[in-house]
Order: structure tokens, then C-alpha cells, then sequence
């Protein structure tokens, strides 16, 4: 066989392997693919940060045990959704899921609190990794994140979406939901939280594993301090939550 047709045969089995391998590939995602409409009706039975959290202290060794309680949204203190709305998406009943001044805000919060910028991700993309996703950055993984994004908010209610964040947020080593947090640290269900109490669980969202009630941390005293003031600003957020 000559050597231009070898060269063209290799090529077209490279091209058939590619192309079975992207079909199959493709064929996953559609059956692994999350039914976001599902969440409008039913709780979640876990998530994705839930589980990689239990199998990292399985591999060293530890119990696996997470505190997980879920509080209906009429349950949670309006103090503490309005906490976590200045702390992390402050127009997140304004958006459709995506903010790019949140990026922006979240420099100019850093460059006037003197820390690390917080994620300029909206509370929604924030749900949808908790849920569904890893922790890694590849371009699908952000691609997946983008139109999960899109889907949740045209299926779910911004309440309903609010709920759930509340719900599975990390807010300290293996402590997930204001209302494993609330009595953990206050001792008190998450209908009772003050101003104070929940500007602290908020402020522990970028970092929960070392802020938390009760850490010893100057940057994390400082955001605490930060989202206190942010929301006495905040009194219109009342008619939303």
C-alpha cells in the first residue's frame, strides 16, 4: 500500500476512535446529567462537597460523619439570609444567575477590608458546585457550572435556590446548613439567630474549614465586622427575603 494511503487510513481510524470516544463520552453526560427540576419538589439526599468531604476522611482515616440538618426557608432568620446575601450576592434577586460587577465589587470589598477577595460567583453557581460538581477549574467543569446555572434559574424560584444554598453551604469542618451551624455554635435553632450570629456564619463562607464561630483569625474577625456594617446598608433586601 503506498505510503500517502497508510497515512490517510491511520488517519481516518484516529478520526473513527475520536469520534466514538467523544459519542460516548457525550452519551455519559446525558445520563449522569443532574435533573435540576427535581430540587423544586425534593430535598437533595447529599452533595458533591458532602461526599468528597466524608471520602478524604475516610482515606485518612476518620469517621465520616457530617452534622446536616435541613431548615425550611420560614424557619431560617431573615438576620441570616440577609447576612449571606451581602457577604456573597448581594443582587441575587436581581440577576439570572450570572453578575459580572460581582467581580468588581468583590475587588473593591478586598482593596477597603484589606483581605482576599472573596468569589465573585452568584449564590446560584455557588449551589450548583455544591451540589453536582468538584472543587477542580478545568474549562468543563466551568462550561457544566455555566448552564446548570442557567437551567436552575429558569426552574426554581429565587427563594427556592436560597433555600437550598442555606441548606448544603459549608460552614465549618463538616458542618453543612445554617441549621447544623446554628445550634453547633450558638446553641440555638436558625429562627433565633441575631445580627451578630449571623454575620459570623456568613462571614465564614469563602474559608469555613478555618473560619467559623469562634476561630481566632484577624481577617476573618475583620469580614465579620465588614458584613455587620453591609448590612445595616441593606434594609431593602426586607421586602425580598
Amino acid at each position: 500500500m503506498p505510503r500517502s494511503r497508510r497515512r490517510t487510513s491511520w488517519a481516518f481510524r484516529l478520526f473513527l476512535v475520536v469520534l466514538v470516544g467523544l459519542s460516548l463520552w457525550l452519551a455519559w453526560e446525558a445520563v449522569t446529567w443532574p435533573d435540576v427540576g427535581r430540587l423544586a419538589r425534593e430535598r437533595p439526599a447529599s452533595t458533591a462537597f458532602i461526599d468528597d468531604y466524608r471520602a478524604r476522611q475516610r482515606a485518612l482515616g476518620k469517621p465520616d460523619r457530617v452534622a446536616w440538618t435541613w431548615t425550611p426557608y420560614q424557619a431560617i432568620s431573615s438576620d441570616v439570609k440577609r447576612a449571606v446575601l451581602v457577604a456573597e450576592d448581594i443582587n441575587f434577586f436581581s440577576h439570572k444567575g450570572f453578575e459580572i460587577a460581582e467581580l468588581q465589587n468583590a475587588l473593591e470589598d478586598a482593596l477597603r477590608d484589606r483581605e482576599m477577595p472573596r468569589g465573585a460567583s452568584t449564590i446560584t453557581q455557588q449551589l450548583v458546585k455544591n451540589l453536582w460538581l468538584s472543587p477542580s477549574r478545568n474549562p468543563w467543569r466551568k462550561a457544566k457550572e455555566a448552564i446548570l446555572t442557567w437551567q436552575m434559574e429558569r426552574v426554581l424560584h429565587k427563594r427556592r435556590i436560597l433555600e437550598l444554598y442555606l441548606n448544603v453551604a459549608e460552614l465549618g469542618p463538616g458542618v453543612y446548613g445554617v441549621g447544623a451551624a446554628s445550634p453547633r455554635y450558638f446553641g440555638k435553632p436558625a429562627a433565633e439567630l441575631g445580627p451578630a450570629e449571623a454575620a459570623q456564619l456568613a462571614a465564614g463562607l469563602p474559608n469555613p474549614r478555618a473560619w467559623h464561630p469562634g476561630a481566632n483569625s484577624a481577617v476573618y474577625r475583620r469580614r465579620v465586622a465588614s458584613i455587620r456594617e453591609r448590612m445595616g446598608r441593606a434594609a431593602f433586601l426586607a421586602r425580598q427575603i
